[in-house]
């Protein structure tokens, strides 16, 4: 074996584990457009999805990407059935950028990587994915973000009158029961310069006025009485809407009484709880649905996406061959 094939094969393995450490974070967050896959050359036709013909060929392709990726290749055919859909439907709704927005966000892709497009180029090509189906997946991967959210509305505004309903029938037609609290925050201010040498007085003096705490409606009088302690009224949340390091201290409080302490970078805190009840409104139903919704992102799923998805192979016609 000649010197050039061996360093040709280096230079391969060490672009492409390049590209495996940055194709997740690199290409998932860049702007595209919308080429179509390029159909493998001289390869049978695997499925027919509406009738776009998938070959055994742009499979392929898909399995050595997702190979890149250190992923199963198992889901390649269903990951080009999902595409082909995804493709006619963002063109449906003109929702695709241009040519030159993915020919750039490439370009970024390849320079983050410390490549040239080139050299991108030839690491794909010698993968078995090539640069056209590369393109086509950062294209469908930012142009389909924008189907979803013209068809359901951005996921961190306020939810329509249509989908709170659509949502309350898929829960049997009832608005779902949450806690609605009433709270204040308690601050036991501690400057930057003096957190070393104060901090654990201020958390004494903290945790030893809880038990005096007289409510909210005499808080400010009760602040009065000690040094550099600050009110604050949060008003209305949702047990949704709390911060998740408060939620568990704010739900293990009664009511009118108050959260243990925390040392944040205003000082030392805690809560006190106004007043908590249990509400059915349009108000809380809306907040119980985003909070769903922002749990199943967090987790890697886009339910609106997969709901979008969901109905999309519902009503397609795909023929395996």
């Amino acid at each position: 074996m000649g010197n050039g094939t061996v360093q040709k094969r280096s230079s391969l393995r060490v672009a492409a584990g390049i590209l495996r450490a940055g194709l997740l974070a690199g290409v998932l967050c860049l702007p595209t457009t919308l080429p179509a896959a390029a159909a493998g050359a001289g390869t049978a036709v695997a499925v027919v999805v509406n009738g776009t013909p998938i070959t055994t060929g742009d499979i392929a392709k898909r399995a050595a990407f997702l190979k890149l990726q250190r992923q199963s290749s198992a889901g390649a055919r269903e990951q080009m059935i999902d595409e082909v859909l995804k493709r006619a439907e963002v063109l449906r709704l003109q929702q695709s950028v241009s040519t030159e927005d993915v020919d750039a966000a490439v370009a970024r892709f390849a320079a983050g990587n410390k490549l040239s497009v080139a050299q991108l180029t030839q690491v794909l090509a010698q993968a078995g994915v090539g640069i056209d189906h590369f393109k086509s997946y950062v294209a469908i991967s930012m142009s389909w973000p924008r189907a979803v959210r013209l068809r359901f509305g951005s996921g961190g505004g306020r939810l329509s009158n249509e989908e709170l309903v659509r949502r309350m029938q898929e829960n049997g037609g009832n608005k779902p029961v949450t806690t609605e609290y009433f709270l204040q925050q308690v601050i036991f201010v501690v400057p930057a310069a003096k957190r070393n040498a104060i901090m654990g007085k201020r958390q004494a003096e903290a945790n030893a006025s809880r038990s005096s705490y007289p409510g909210c409606d005499d808080a400010k009088t009760f602040a009065a009485t000690m040094r550099d302690v600050s009110i604050r009224n949060l008003g209305r949340m949702m047990v949704q809407e709390i911060p998740e390091d408060w939620r568990p201290l704010v739900e293990k409080a009664g009511d009118g009484k108050t959260t243990t302490t925390r040392v944040t970078d205003r000082g030392v805190e805690y809560l006190g709880i106004c007043k908590k009840r249990q509400v059915s409104d349009d108000l809380a139903a809306e907040v119980v649905f985003r909070a769903e919704d922002l749990g199943k992102q967090k987790g890697g799923e886009d339910p609106n996406s997969v709901k979008y998805m969901e109905e999309l192979r519902k009503r397609a016609q795909i023929l395996t061959k």
